[in-house]
């Protein structure tokens, strides 16, 4: 893929870039480790008040970024925007916190004496340039969710942005340096997909995060482990919407409408497989189905639209062979299920009902504003149901029962269980998957230690 700006709304190609050359490479990775012996060693206020400066210039220039974003990946320009605030949000949630977060600790339930030590405790240091390969679904706040607690840490930065995001990838390095950063603290380094292993594989890269799809989270694993590198990946997600009998169904079926649709169907963490009893399936499915086929899809620059194009035209395409073979299958359509007339990569919101575990949809991600629907007798078959896929991201159970809300959380396979609510990201909650979801998690306090040395530290005495 070229590295481009390709509006999806008419497919038009805004601007192009060429791809960092390896002499420009060699230069940033010098930059980044020389940078890091130095900015390891700031105190956490200064890391914070740098952090909070960059936080005020994403929120002076919130409107102009989500206009980028909506160029570039499409999303309805309102959440782009939105995208800008959570952001800020987060820097600010980070400077705030990091230096308690990261503060000296006491071994837990340890006899200090007894280790012949007069003291001993838990330090947590930097690792040094950490790799962040980043999605275009969520282009400012998937870097940011990284960039915030690894600063924050000590840590300096390399960002490989999707192709299709350029101008946003650009725009980060520029947010920080204008900060007040120094040069080398956070680095966009423009390359294809092609570059990456080699710099990996690089002793000056220490470790490495990735999100995005299960084929590139496989190639960094494997390449970091034979390198020996710590990595984090956060993949897809097929995550399940649990509705039981006792569930505020008009509540229930108005926010799935949203936990579906958000960012154009184009999230992990969207709600996908809508698994939902029968003694309240018609009444779900019908006020669902009238709730998909009431929104908006259009111009992304509309502030009325609530739907705009897919990213991408292959995703598109991708998304239309999910629905056709279902289909062709034996699924039925209740909305939705084909592409609008007109320029730009746009779907209809899509509702498919009758899924049978031996379709596609049932085990690939829907990446794009398509939900499946399915009918379940009791709580058993909506557990099991809910964890026949192969990825554990998150899930969502609406429920009045206490009983059900202990029995899903202890048995749902994923690393978030939402209750009567959508699953969504906030920097004091810790976020990451299970099974081809991928490992390890980001936000919260467990995030910002992924990318840390636990170091013991044992006086004698």
């Amino acid at each position: 893929m070229p590295i481009a700006t390709v509006n999806p709304a008419n497919g038009e190609t805004l601007k192009t870039y060429e791809a960092m050359g390896a002499e420009e490479i060699e230069r940033r990775l010098q930059l980044a480790e020389a940078t890091f012996r130095t900015y390891r060693t700031t105190p956490f206020a200064e890391r914070a008040k740098l952090l909070h400066r960059a936080a005020e210039l994403l929120d002076d220039m919130q409107q102009d970024i989500g206009r980028v974003m909506t160029t570039e990946m499409g999303k309805p320009v309102k959440q782009a925007r939105a995208e800008a605030a959570k952001c800020a949000k987060a820097m600010r949630w980070y400077a705030e916190h990091a230096e308690s977060l990261l503060a000296d600790e006491e071994p837990a339930g340890a006899d200090v004496k007894d280790s012949g030590a007069s003291r001993a405790f838990v330090r947590y240091r930097p690792l040094g340039p950490v790799l962040a390969v980043m999605p275009w679904n969520f282009p400012l706040w998937q870097v940011v969710r990284f960039a915030a607690p690894a600063l924050m840490a000590g840590n300096v930065g390399l960002l490989k942005h999707a192709s299709n995001v350029p101008q946003t990838a650009l725009f980060l390095e520029d947010l920080f340096h204008q900060a007040g950063y120094t040069e080398g603290t956070f680095q966009t380094l423009l390359i294809g997909s092609g570059a990456v292993e080699e710099i990996l594989r690089d002793e000056r890269v220490k470790a490495a995060t990735l999100t995005g799809s299960e084929p590139a989270g496989r190639s960094v694993a494997a390449t970091c482990g034979d390198m020996v590198k710590k990595t984090v990946l956060e993949l897809g997600g097929s995550d399940p919407y649990v509705v039981m009998p006792s569930a505020d169904i008009d509540r229930a079926a108005e926010i799935a409408v949203t936990a579906r649709v958000q960012n154009n169907g184009q999230s992990c963490i969207a709600a996908k497989r809508f698994i939902v009893h029968a003694d309240v399936y018609d009444a779900f499915a019908e006020k669902f189905v009238r709730g998909m086929q009431t929104l908006k899809v259009g111009d992304p620059m509309d502030e009325a639209t609530d739907v705009g194009p897919l990213a991408t035209e292959q995703g598109r395409a991708d998304l239309e062979e999910l629905v056709d073979d279902a289909t062709r299958s034996g699924a039925r359509v209740l909305c939705g299920g084909e592409r609008p007339e007109g320029e730009g990569w746009y779907y209809r919101p899509t509702v498919l009902t009758d899924i049978t575990r031996e379709m596609r949809i049932h085990r690939e991600e829907a990446f794009g504003p398509v939900a499946t629907l399915y009918r379940v007798h009791d709580l058993d078959e909506a557990v099991l149901l809910a964890n026949d896929s192969p990825f554990g991201l998150s899930s969502n159970v609406w429920t009045r029962d206490e009983a059900e809300v202990d029995r899903f959380v202890r048995d749902l396979e994923a690393g978030a269980v939402y209750v009567n609510g959508m699953t969504a990201s906030h920097p004091a909650f810790p976020f990451g998957g299970v099974k081809r979801s991928g490992y390890g998690r980001e936000l919260s306090g467990h995030g910002i230690r992924e990318f840390c040395n636990i170091t013991t530290v044992w006086h004698g005495a």
